[in-house]
């Protein structure tokens, strides 16, 4: 199994079609038809399901696309790191969730490359789960999650302790005394899915079980402009939302019959690597 076969399997899986993967790959159409066929092979299983004009992939090919994903992107994170091995005194690959990013790490990274400009340092944004299991897979050495990690191999301290605000354009004045929980129900609320376990159930637990919002996104950063010289609401951490609010472009609600709870995220890496951590910290 080699890495040109995996990179076809992956550029196939996304086109569809062998004839385009193989202009995009700037390969003859049969060679990408033996790559194919040599990983089926080699794996004894079929990995696409095929019709005249397009492919799809089997049960099988969306559990080894997964595979394939890994094993290229470690591959070149290797290769970019061993390339780079002079240039550089140290090689930190870090993931974040998107609102620790905004509030906490951007300002820290900042300085640690004013102060180490021989670091090398890679960062993702992301969701905690997969940034977590990118962790397990050695793809990435930190994380800063909102889910703990309790395994044996790997150190998970608290990073930081936030409170969640209720937010919306300043000049929205409705409830600049205060909102109760009925009253929020039956306001334009904009869900922002923090995946945030207890925090995130609590939020959804505010609303009917099935209540359909006008918008869902996953990023925090993404949806202030939604806000911004409109009627929604949504909740923040108060670390993200607190430039906004000194600066007059968002209003902070008080909450009159209900209040929400803390959140706490992490810092997480392997115990053998945690001297990344200390660099990264500056400690």
């Amino acid at each position: 199994m080699d890495i040109e076969s995996l990179k076809t399997f992956i550029v196939l899986s996304n086109v569809k079609n062998y004839t385009r993967a193989a202009n995009q790959l700037f390969v003859a159409q049969s060679t990408v038809t033996n790559r194919i066929n040599e990983l089926e092979k080699e794996l004894n299983i079929s990995l696409f399901s095929r019709n005249n004009r397009r492919v799809e992939l089997t049960m099988e090919g969306e559990q080894f696309l997964l595979y394939a994903e890994k094993v290229i992107k470690l591959t070149d994170d290797s290769l970019s790191e061993i390339s780079s091995i002079h240039k550089f005194d140290n090689h930190i690959r870090i993931g974040c969730s998107d609102s620790v990013y905004e509030a906490h790490l951007s300002s820290i990274i900042l300085e640690h490359q004013r102060k180490f400009p021989k670091d090398s340092l890679k960062i993702m944004i992301g969701i905690s789960n997969n940034l977590l299991e990118l962790l397990q897979d050695d793809i990435l050495d930190i994380v800063f999650s909102y889910i703990p990690l309790k395994k044996a191999a790997f150190y998970c301290e608290m990073y930081k302790q936030d409170t969640m605000v209720l937010v919306t354009d300043y000049n929205n004045k409705k409830y600049k005394e205060g909102i109760t929980q009925k009253e929020l129900v039956n306001e334009k609320y904009l869900m922002c899915n923090f995946a945030l376990q207890d925090v995130g159930q609590f939020i959804r637990g505010l609303f009917p079980k099935y209540q359909q919002f006008s918008l869902e996104i996953d990023d925090c950063a993404k949806i202030i402009p939604f806000l911004l010289g409109q009627e929604n609401y949504t909740f923040l951490p108060w670390d993200m939302a607190k430039s906004y609010i000194e600066s007059g472009k968002l209003r902070n609600i008080p909450l009159i019959d209900f209040k929400t709870p803390m959140i706490n995220s992490y810092i997480i890496g392997k115990k053998e690597k945690q001297y990344m951590r200390k660099i990264i910290m500056g400690e």
